[in-house]
C-alpha cells in the first residue's frame, strides 16, 4: 500500500487523501496523498480514518519523485516494498534539507502513525533527523549516505549506503573507449566524500585504459540547478570533451544536452537510457528495493538492525545500466572482466601509489583501501587527472 502526502500552503498537515490506481503493485486498489507532485491524474479523496493498519513508512525525498534520479531511484525502492504484505508506505516529495524536513517526519508520525521514516536527502542527517529523532525515540530513523557515530547519534538513528563508486569505474572504463578526444566531463552537485568517491572511480577506471585521460569537473553548488547544468554541459562540450557524466539529483538536463549536442553520456542513479537511444552508454544505478526490504524484513521480526550498512555490487546494492548500442564489443569484455573480479571480492579501486590532482601522494606503492575503509567516507581530495578543485564553481 503506498499513501502520498500533500502540504497546503503553509501548513504541511494532511488535508486529504487521493486515490488512484497503479499498475503492478497489489491487487485491487493503493491509495495515495499527493505533495504537490507532476503527476496530471485527479484521483478520488479518502479519508484519514481510512487508512490501513500495520507498519508504516514514511519516505522523504528532497525533489519530485520522477526525477530520472536520486529521488526516483528512492521511489522506486519504496514501492518495491509498498508489496510486502503489512506494510503501507507514505511518501512526501520536495522537502528541502531546512526545518520543513523535520516538521514532515514529525507530521508523519504524530498525524500518520509512521514507525520507520528514510529521509533521503544526504543534508537531511546532521542536525535535522539527529534532532528529531532525539524527540521521539520510538521512531527509527533511517538515512541515506550518514556517517553514523555510536558515540554521538542516538541509538534509533541508522545509515545505509551502496559502494556505487564500482559501478562508476566501470563507467570509466566504457567512457574511456567511447572517448576519441580523451577529455571526459564530470558535472558535481557538491564536493561531499560520496561525490569525490565517485569523481575519483570514474577517473581511475578511465585511466586504466588510457593514462592520459582527463576528467574535467564542474560543481554547480546544489543538487538540482537545471540551468547551471545545462550551461555547464554545453561548456564542458565547447572545450572538446565528448563524454559527459554527473553526480546530480537529477541526471535528466545533462543527459538529454549530450544527445542533442551528439556526445555520449553515462548516467547515474537509475538509467536515463530513454533519454539519450544514441549517446547512452551505462551508468551506476542504486537498488534501494533491496536493502529497504532487508531492514524492514528485520525490523518486523523483531530482531536489531544495523545501525552502519553499506554493500556494493556483490551485495546488489547498486548495479549497471545496460549497454548501448554505441558500446564496442572491446569495451564490454573490459568493463566486465572487471566486474567479475569486483563481484568475487577481488578488486580494490583505491591503491598506491595514489596521488592527488596537486601531486600529493594519497596512497604509497603497495598500499591500498578497500571498500569498507572508513576513511574512504571522508574522502577530500581529487585525484590525479581530475583537472578542477573541490571548491564549489571550480
Amino acid at each position: 500500500m503506498v499513501e502520498m502526502r500533500r502540504k497546503t500552503c503553509g501548513s504541511l498537515l494532511l488535508t486529504s487523501w487521493l486515490q488512484i490506481r497503479h499498475v503492478g503493485l497489489c491487487a485491487g486498489l493503493i491509495w495515495l496523498t499527493v505533495a504537490g507532485c507532476s503527476k496530471s491524474e485527479a484521483p478520488a479523496e479518502k479519508s484519514v480514518g481510512q487508512a490501513n493498519a500495520g507498519l508504516k513508512i514514511g519516505f522523504i525525498y528532497v525533489g519530485p519523485r520522477d526525477d530520472f534520479g536520486y529521488n526516483q531511484a528512492h521511489h522506486e525502492g519504496a514501492m518495491l516494498v509498498s508489496k510486502l504484505p503489512g506494510v503501507t508506505v507514505l511518501e512526501e516529495e520536495k522537502v528541502p534539507e531546512a526545518m520543513e524536513v523535520q516538521k514532515t517526519m514529525e507530521s508523519m508520525v504524530k498525524l500518520e502513525g509512521a514507525s520507520l521514516l528514510f529521509p533521503t536527502s544526504f543534508g537531511y542527517y546532521d542536525p535535522h533527523i539527529l534532532k528529531t529523532a532525539g524527540k521521539l525515540p520510538e521512531v527509527t530513523f533511517l538515512h541515506c549516505g550518514g556517517l553514523y557515530d555510536a558515540g554521538k547519534h542516538p541509538q534509533n538513528v541508522g545509515s545505509y549506503f551502496g559502494y556505487i563508486d564500482e559501478a562508476e569505474y566501470l563507467n570509466g572504463i566504457v567512457a574511456a573507449h567511447a572517448t576519441k578526444t580523451k577529455k571526459l566531463g564530470f558535472i558535481a552537485a557538491k564536493p561531499i566524500p560520496q561525490v569525490l568517491r565517485n569523481i575519483n572511480a570514474f577517473t581511475l577506471g578511465a585511466r586504466s585504459v588510457h593514462p592520459d585521460i582527463t576528467t574535467t569537473v564542474v560543481f554547480t553548488g546544489d543538487w538540482s540547478v537545471p540551468v547551471k547544468e545545462a550551461d555547464s554541459a554545453n561548456g564542458l562540450i565547447d572545450q572538446g570533451i565528448d563524454v559527459l557524466t554527473m553526480h546530480v539529483d537529477s541526471p535528466k538536463v545533462i543527459v538529454q544536452t549530450a544527445e542533442k549536442r551528439g556526445v555520449y553520456s553515462v548516467g547515474y542513479h537509475t538509467s536515463q537510457a530513454s533519454l539519450a537511444p544514441k549517446g547512452y552508454l551505462t551508468g551506476a544505478e542504486w537498488n534501494w528495493g533491496k536493502v529497504y526490504t532487508q531492514y524492514i524484513e528485520t525490523i518486523k521480526a523483531g530482531k536489531s538492525w544495523d545501525h552502519l550498512v553499506r554493500g556494493g555490487l556483490k551485495d546488489g546494492f547498486v548495479q549497471s545500466s545496460p549497454y548501448g548500442a554505441a558500446v564496442t564489443p572491446e569495451a564490454k569484455t573490459a568493463a566486465e572482466a572487471v566486474r567479475k573480479s569486483m563481484l568475487a571480492g577481488d578488486f580494490v579501486i583505491f591503491k598506491g601509489e595514489l596521488k592527488d590532482n596537486t601531486g600529493k601522494i594519497i596512497l604509497s606503492a603497495g598500499t591500498q583501501k578497500a571498500q569498507r575503509d572508513p576513511t574512504l567516507e571522508s574522502m577530500d581530495y581529487l585525484v590525479e587527472g581530475v583537472i578542477g578543485s573541490t571548491g564549489v564553481g571550480s
